[in-house]
C-alpha cells in the first residue's frame, strides 16, 4: 500500500473556487494579454497627474507649438491649440475609464435589483417588471443614450445617468435568469423556513451565488460604455472641450486630420486598445468562471 506523504497531500488539497478561476484565467493568453493592457491604462490613469499638470499641459494654449508632429518633446505631437496630445491621452484615460465604471455600478445596482426582485417573487410582478425591461431593451442601447443625454443636455454627470439608465435592462436579465434556478435550491428553502426575510435572502444567498456572468456583463458593459461615451462626446453631447476626452479629441481633430493625422491617431489608437484589453478580459473570465470547462 503507498503512503501519501505531506506533500502529496498539500498537492491534493482542494482549490478554493477564486483559486481554480484565476488558474484557468492564466492559462488563456489573450486574456493575460488584455488584463496587462488593461493595468497599464489604469497606471496610466493613476500616474497622470505626477507628470502633466493639468492647467499647463493638458487645457493651457500654446500656439507656438501648435500642430507639432511626434517628436522627443512631445511623443504625439500637439494639436491645433499647442496643447500636448500624449498629456490629454493620459488624462482623457482617467475620464473615460471613470465614466465607464461609475455608469457600469449604477446600472448594475438599479438593473441587479430589479432583476433580483422579478426573478426571486416571479408571477405578475415578474411579468410586469421584464415587459417593462423588454420595452427599453428594444431601444438600442447607443440610440437611448444619446436621446436621454439629449434631452438632459451635455455633462458629464448625465452622460452617467444615460449610460446606466440604457443598460439597466441588460443588468436585470443576466441577475434575473440565474435567480430563477438559485431560489429553488434547499438552502434558500432553509433560509425562508428559519424567518429569514426576502431582502436578507435576496442579498446575503441568491444575489452572490450569480456573481459570475454579473462579473462578465460588468466587464463587457464597460468597453461598450466607454466606446459610447467617446461617440457621444464626438457628437458634441457627452464630457465638453477643453476637458480631456478621447472622443471629443477626435472631434477636434476633423479639420486637420489630412495633414495631422496623429491629432486622431492617438486617440482612437487609444479607444480601440481599451475596448480591446476589456473585451479580452471580459472574454477570459467567462471562459474562467464557465464550470463547464473545468
Amino acid at each position: 500500500m503507498s503512503v501519501i506523504t505531506v506533500g502529496q497531500a498539500k498537492q491534493f488539497k482542494k482549490r478554493s473556487l477564486w483559486a481554480d478561476v484565476w488558474r484557468r484565467f492564466r492559462k488563456n493568453r489573450m486574456a493575460v494579454l488584455g488584463i496587462i493592457i488593461f493595468v497599464l491604462l489604469v497606471l496610466t490613469a493613476l500616474t497622470a497627474p505626477l507628470f502633466f499638470d493639468y492647467q499647463n499641459d493638458v487645457i493651457g494654449i500654446n500656439v507656438r507649438n501648435r500642430l507639432q508632429p511626434p517628436s522627443t518633446a512631445h511623443w504625439f505631437g500637439t494639436d491645433e491649440l499647442g496643447r500636448d496630445i500624449f498629456a490629454r491621452v493620459a488624462w482623457g484615460s482617467r475620464l473615460s475609464l471613470s465614466i465607464g465604471f461609475s455608469a457600469a455600478a449604477f446600472s448594475l445596482m438599479l438593473g441587479g435589483f430589479i432583476g433580483a426582485v422579478a426573478g426571486y417573487f416571479g408571477g405578475i410582478l415578474d411579468n410586469v417588471i421584464m415587459r417593462i425591461m423588454d420595452i427599453f431593451q428594444a431601444i438600442p442601447a447607443t440610440l437611448l443614450a444619446i436621446c436621454i443625454a439629449a434631452a438632459l443636455g451635455p455633462s458629464t454627470i448625465n452622460l452617467v445617468i444615460a449610460l446606466a439608465v440604457s443598460f439597466c435592462p441588460s443588468f436585470a436579465r443576466v441577475v434575473r435568469a440565474p435567480i430563477l434556478s438559485i431560489k429553488e435550491t434547499e438552502y434558500i428553502e432553509a433560509a425562508k423556513a428559519v424567518g429569514a426575510k426576502s431582502g436578507t435572502i435576496i442579498f446575503s444567498h441568491v444575489i452572490p451565488n450569480c456573481m459570475a456572468p454579473i462579473i462578465i456583463q460588468t466587464t463587457l458593459s464597460v468597453a461598450i460604455m466607454i466606446l459610447i461615451t467617446s461617440g457621444l462626446s464626438f457628437l458634441g453631447l457627452g464630457v465638453q472641450p477643453p476637458v480631456p476626452e478621447w472622443g471629443s479629441m477626435l472631434a477636434s481633430s476633423r479639420s486637420h486630420i489630412r495633414d495631422y493625422s496623429h491629432m486622431a491617431f492617438f486617440p482612437g489608437l487609444a479607444i480601440m486598445m481599451t475596448i480591446l484589453s476589456l473585451n479580452l478580459l471580459g472574454d477570459g473570465l467567462r471562459d474562467a468562471l464557465d464550470p463547464r470547462l473545468k
